[in-house]
């Protein structure tokens, strides 16, 4: 096997280290947890390693936040070492976040967990704001003071240089090792199989697998238990570069925090703020007002803050179509106010898929409007969290800025412009009122050992001062070719920004088009218009295989991708509020006449 390994890290695809975003032509999202494993011993067993097999093999869980090829290749390395089932080993970039998994999980199921520790705890484990904070409940033990007999989940936690390295012949259940490049856990107890798929949705909602650089370093560690050599990073340099930066673009004098991706610093923004709450609104319930249809990584991951807190709760917020974001936050709000709870409102702007932006004075009005308990004394004042991804150079947090006497905490995924597609990382920053929020929102993402890994950093680095630039050859780009299919395609519905609204600082490179249909009833007009997205999509990819991808991406730095947000983006959101059309992304650099002329022969191939 060792050497197989080697031959299969010789030769892999450059993919399997720098993509972050899944390929829907080789994705079966019911498959995705096997089906790469699957061929992937086909392989092994016939000693085939040569790059063209490699290449063919489909995309692994999805890019690259709950798993991607060299995380699979490491956990079945290590389970195949062992006797175990692959889905038994779990590799996460967080030292903390596999324990909080298990400790989620027994909080749910009313069962006890006693975590026994090697030498020393992780730097930022925090056992009373895990306690507090998070609700979860566990006992804490020295390796050397550990007793048999728990009524409980027993895990050991061990600091290991070979991270790889797991001795089972402990008393356990659950085995967690960490070090410089993570951690993994290992689910030894037969009893705790069904832990398996809920400890890997936290790694899809809360933080991420390990990064395929450190995938590898650790594969190598295994293999040969030598030291690979590893590129030099100038981590305080890169750090200071990337946080000056964010300061430029956004225009908030406040120090951001840099994490591992979107997600996780999604979550370090809803446990800081619930930390917050607690010391200073004692007692009272926490609203989460989140729109149904956005991102379902977001709504997923709200709910699922929800599910662990009795004093938390979610509720919708209609955004798009028929809804506006304005009234419907004045009516969620009288709600909030009505019962003295505390709201935090995650949307995003422009809106996704349907990329709508609201009347921001009138936003900004129902965001300020001062409201009353019943009891008739104040309410208490909203923060706002802006998920920024689509229009991170649009200026919200500046002084002057129509929200600057809001409490807003802005956040955008770093996969998107600010890497260009390179890493995941997420960044995070506020405005003035909102900046004493920032301490502990920091804490938290500290905490759960979700910070942005030193290549990330360098990632953000390198790519960040050009980030504006390709913003705006992106928008042109989009721009040109909504307009093309407005003329050719009237019959379409395009949603995109106005050029009023691109007046004023929105700049996606982003658009949905909802492609004219036809039938005798709503049923086969859906039908048709479903195939019809297929149809456009794939002669798309095929056409132009070196530029348009069949990918769930944004900002990346060159092509043209294409996604069906119900099937991709809005994977856990509700069926009822997905959207069945198509999202392109638009890059600064592509071959936008032959993307035209696809789309013209797609429209004439109609009648």
């Amino acid at each position: 096997m060792f050497n197989y390994l080697k031959e299969v890290l010789a030769n892999m695809p450059e993919d399997w280290l720098k993509l972050t975003t899944h390929r829907l032509d080789i994705y079966e999202e019911e498959r995705a947890k096997s089906q790469f494993l699957h061929e992937f011993e086909t392989l092994y067993k016939n000693n085939i390693s040569d790059q063209a097999a490699l290449s063919n093999l489909p995309t692994a869980y999805d890019y690259i936040r709950l798993g991607h090829p060299l995380s699979c290749v490491l956990e079945w390395a290590i389970s195949n070492q062992h006797g175990l089932k692959s889905e038994r080993v779990i590799c996460f970039s967080s030292k903390i976040t596999p324990i909080l998994a298990v400790l989620r999980k027994n909080l749910l199921a009313s069962k006890n967990t006693r975590i026994i520790y090697k030498d020393q705890l992780p730097a930022s484990f925090d056992a009373d704001i895990i306690k507090s904070v998070y609700g979860y409940n566990f006992d804490l033990q020295q390796l050397d003071a550990a007793t048999s007999g728990y009524q409980g989940t027993t895990v050991i936690l061990s600091k290991q240089n070979n991270i790889c390295n797991f001795d089972l012949s402990s008393e356990a259940d659950i085995f967690i090792n960490y070090n410089d490049l993570g951690s993994i856990l290992l689910v030894k107890d037969n009893q705790h199989e069904a832990y398996i798929s809920e400890i890997q949705h936290v790694r899809r909602r809360e933080t991420i697998a390990m990064t395929p650089a450190d995938t590898k370093i650790a594969l190598q560690r295994f293999i040969d238990s030598s030291e690979p050599e590893s590129e030099p990073v100038n981590v305080a340099s890169n750090k200071a570069k990337v946080l000056d930066l964010i300061k430029q673009i956004t225009e908030s004098d406040t120090q951001a925090v840099v994490a591992s991706s979107g997600l996780s610093m999604q979550y370090a923004i809803m446990m800081g703020l619930i930390h917050d709450a607690q010391e200073n609104h004692k007692g009272k319930a926490i609203r989460f007002i989140v729109p149904p249809n956005c991102y379902g990584g977001t709504n997923d991951q709200a709910r699922r803050v929800a599910a662990c807190l009795d004093h938390v709760q979610v509720l919708d917020l209609p955004v798009d179509g028929e809804h506006s974001m304005v009234n419907s936050l004045n009516r969620v709000l009288d709600q909030v106010a009505a019962e003295d709870a505390v709201p935090y409102i995650i949307v995003e702007i422009p809106t996704n898929p349907r990329v709508e932006v609201p009347n921001l004075i009138k936003l900004q009005e129902a965001l300020s409007k001062e409201r009353k308990t019943t009891k008739g004394n104040k309410a208490n004042e909203p923060v706002f969290i802006l998920d920024q991804t689509f229009c991170p150079n649009t200026h919200f947090l500046g002084e002057n800025e129509i929200l600057s006497s809001i409490k807003t905490i802005a956040y955008v995924s770093g996969s998107k412009f600010p890497s260009g597609g390179k890493c995941t990382a997420g960044y995070c920053t506020s405005n003035k009122k909102a900046e004493p929020l920032m301490s502990k929102i920091d804490l938290h993402l500290r905490l759960c050992d979700n910070e942005a890994t030193n290549l990330q950093i360098d990632l953000l680095a390198e790519q960040m001062p050009s980030m504006n630039q390709r913003i705006a050859d992106a928008y042109r780009n989009t721009r040109e070719f909504v307009d093309f299919i407005e003329k050719e395609l009237p019959e379409a519905k395009i949603n995109f920004v106005s050029k009023e609204l691109a007046e004023q600082g929105f700049t996606p490179s982003v658009f949905s088009l909802d492609l004219p249909t036809k039938g005798a009833n709503e049923a086969e007009r859906e039908a048709h218009k479903r195939a019809l997205n297929l149809k456009l999509i794939n002669a798309m990819i095929t056409e132009i295989p070196s530029e348009s991808k069949f990918c769930v991406s944004y900002g990346q730095l060159k092509g043209c991708y294409w996604t069906i947000p119900a099937t991709s983006t809005q994977g856990t959101t509700k069926e009822g509020d997905k959207d069945y059309i198509v999202r392109v992304a638009v890059s600064p650099n592509l071959d936008l006449a032959h993307h035209k002329k696809v789309f013209r022969d797609f429209v004439a191939g109609l009648n």
